[in-house]
């Protein structure tokens, strides 16, 4: 969540959580004219209906639903780069409600996992064609104010057994404690994960580069995708007020919220990390982005 949203305003929407889901239906973006265009539809086009089982792809984006401006555009605009880049995995965070329902309606060929039905929550969404879902559980963050839990899903891709995850860690400066004992426990259930899985975390972390060292850094197993990449500046910010004008924030404010962290299988080198690269960078018709955050999509080698 972007760092304009108080710690009191958060507060408010732990409390008033069921409230917020049923003013949250009353934004309706399943009544939208459906075509076969991208723009509305999540469906994988000719060219990308022969999968390839020596690649895996996968998008994690904050979509931003609690800003209901623009939304049916704006949820549009994610849609329309889900169904061009047709990946395996979707991991999204600050889905709504009405937002859930617009998905289940666009993306058939997916099955949608979800950590939460209120108020706002993370999703895994899985091309059924491609992921085969073996189990799902939901690991809830004891001290949270903001409604925040981790996500799990354990699959199956080309034969490999995967373990995937995200989670919408605690926002803002002033929760750094909370956030980096979130932190904490997502890395220690990446390290439980069955050894013969690879294990891939993929979310909206809110983290700063010396709260991760404050935790002692990431385990010896456990990688930072962008910094095993050789930290590619071209996706480097994933929530940048000087490009991104959405909040209409005048100061300019860079930040690494989005990571993605990784963890091997035991027998190493069956699914390594390829390539990154930012989504949503064009603005809308309506003059804004799809989201405040840029989303990634990451490539992976699967070594058959």
């Amino acid at each position: 969540m972007a760092a304009w949203k108080s710690p009191c305003f958060l507060n408010c929407l732990f409390i008033l959580g069921p409230r917020l889901a049923s003013e949250n239906n009353r934004v309706d973006l399943t009544n939208e004219e459906t075509t076969d265009s991208t723009t509305s539809k999540i469906s994988p086009s000719e060219d990308t209906q022969q999968e390839n089982d020596s690649m895996f792809c996968f998008i994690t984006w904050n979509i931003d639903g609690l800003d209901l401006n623009n939304l049916s555009e704006r949820a549009r605009g994610v849609c329309s780069y889900l169904a061009l880049y047709s990946p395996d995995v979707i991991f999204l965070q600050e889905v709504i409600p009405p937002y859930y329902s617009y998905l289940k309606k666009r993306a058939s060929d997916y099955e949608i996992i979800t950590g939460h039905e209120e108020g706002y929550f993370t999703a895994i969404m899985l091309k059924k064609s491609r992921v085969k879902l073996k189990s799902q559980e939901i690991i809830p963050f004891p001290s949270t104010k903001m409604m925040r839990n981790l996500l799990c899903v354990h699959v199956n891709v080309s034969g490999n057994e995967l373990c995937l995850m995200t989670s919408h860690l605690e926002s803002t400066r002033g929760h750094a404690a909370e956030r980096m004992n979130q932190l904490k426990m997502v890395l220690k259930k990446m390290q439980e994960a069955p050894e013969s899985a690879t294990v891939i975390f993929a979310g909206d972390t809110n983290l700063r580069d010396q709260e991760v060292t404050k935790c002692g850094g990431l385990p010896n197993n456990i990688v930072d995708v962008w910094e095993f990449l050789g930290k590619p500046k071209h996706c480097q910010y994933t929530w940048d007020t000087q490009m991104n004008s959405n909040l209409g924030i005048t100061a300019a404010c860079k930040l690494r919220f989005d990571r993605i962290f990784f963890r091997a299988a035991a027998e190493e080198g069956h699914i390594i990390p390829r390539s990154l690269d930012l989504l949503g960078l064009e603005k809308l018709d309506c003059g804004r982005f799809p989201s405040d955050h840029w989303g990634l999509l990451c490539n992976l080698d699967i070594i058959l």
